[in-house]
C-alpha cells in the first residue's frame, strides 16, 4: 500500500476523532453553549426588530415629511377670486409658511432620526426665515449645519450665512462661506460660495476683496454661469 492510499485511511479517521472531540466539549459544556446559542438569537432577534421598527417609523417619516411639503406648496389665495373646492390656500406666503414650519417642526421632533425628520429639520429653518421667525430659524439651521450629512448640512451653512447678513453678523457670514469654499459638494459647489462672499464684500464696501474673488472666477469657471456672472460684475459696462 503506497503512502497517498495511507493518507487517504486515515483522513476520515481524523475526522470522526474531531467531531467526537467537539460533541464531548458541548456535552461538558451544554449550559455555556445554550447561554451562546440563546445570546445570539437574542442578539438577531434585537437587530431585526430595529431595522423593522426604524423601516416602520422611516415610512411613516416619509408620509409626514410628504404632508409637510404638501403645505409648503400650496397655493396663495388671488384677491377677488373665491378658493376652489377642495383646494388648499392662503391668504399670503407668510401665513403659508408658518402653517408649513409647524408641520416640518412636527416631523423634525417626531422623527428626527430619520433622512426625512433631518431634512424636515431643514426646512423647518427655511420657513421659519419666511416666516420672519429669526430666532427659530437660525436654531433649527443651525443644528442642520452641524450634520454628519455634508451636503445638508452644507445647504444649511448657506442659508444660515443669509440669515447672519441679514442679521449684521457679516462676520460669521463670511467665516461661513469659506467653509463652504474650502469643503464644496453637489449641493453647494465653490463657485455658489464664492459669488455670495464676493456679494457680501461688495455690501460692505469692500470693493477690492469682491473684484478678486470674480477675477478668480472669471478665470477658474470660465465656461460656467458663475464665470459669466463674475465676469459681468467685473465690467459692468460691457453688458448687452
Amino acid at each position: 500500500m503506497d503512502s497517498q492510499t495511507r493518507h487517504s485511511l486515515k483522513q476520515p479517521d481524523a475526522y470522526v476523532a474531531a467531531t467526537e472531540h467537539g460533541l464531548q466539549w458541548a456535552k461538558q459544556n451544554r449550559s455555556a453553549v445554550v447561554r451562546y446559542a440563546v445570546g445570539i438569537v437574542v442578539v438577531l432577534l434585537v437587530v431585526i426588530g430595529g431595522l423593522v421598527i426604524y423601516n416602520v417609523r422611516s415610512n411613516s417619516a416619509n408620509t409626514a415629511f410628504g404632508e409637510a411639503m404638501s403645505v409648503y406648496q400650496a397655493d396663495i389665495a388671488e384677491p377677488g377670486v373665491p378658493p376652489q373646492q377642495g383646494v388648499k390656500t392662503f391668504p399670503s406666503a407668510q401665513e403659508r409658511a408658518k402653517a408649513a414650519h409647524e408641520k416640518f417642526q412636527q416631523v423634525a421632533d417626531r422623527y428626527g432620526m430619520t433622512s426625512s425628520g433631518k431634512l424636515a429639520l431643514y426646512f423647518a429653518g427655511l420657513t421659519a426665515i419666511e416666516a420672519n421667525q429669526t430666532s427659530t430659524a437660525q436654531a433649527a439651521l443651525e443644528k442642520v449645519a452641524g450634520s454628519w450629512n455634508s451636503d445638508l448640512a452644507s445647504l444649511a451653512k448657506l442659508s444660515l450665512a443669509s440669515l447672519y447678513r441679514q442679521s449684521g453678523q457679516d462676520q460669521k457670514a463670511i467665516d461661513l462661506y469659506n467653509q463652504l469654499i474650502a469643503k464644496p459638494n453637489h449641493s453647494v459647489p465653490a463657485a455658489t460660495a464664492q459669488l455670495q462672499l464676493a456679494s457680501l464684500y461688495e455690501a460692505k464696501g469692500q470693493q477690492a476683496e469682491a473684484r478678486k474673488i470674480y477675477a478668480q472666477l472669471k478665470d477658474k469657471e470660465a465656461k460656467t454661469a458663475a464665470g459669466s456672472i463674475a465676469d459681468q460684475r467685473l465690467n459692468p459696462g460691457a453688458r448687452q
